[in-house]
């Protein structure tokens, strides 16, 4: 499990982000795609990191405010 971020753009689209991973980054029309996309993102930057031998970072909590 790790933690993601979602957020509108201004063009309407969701964008995910996944903090520990780095360039792990997906978009959809909808939250839920979002959501789905990243899911599959992360799986995918894991199996090619792991094809690569290259450590998988450890899943880090971090705090997000609203401003």
């Amino acid at each position: 499990m790790r933690q993601v971020i979602i957020y509108p753009d201004e063009d309407g689209y969701f964008v995910a982000e996944c903090p520990s991973l780095p360039g792990c980054v997906s978009q959809g029309a909808t939250y839920e795609a979002a959501l789905a996309n990243i899911k599959e993102a992360i799986d995918l930057w894991i199996e090619y990191a792991q094809e690569q031998g290259r450590e998988i970072p450890a899943d880090y909590p971090i705090h997000v405010e609203s401003v």
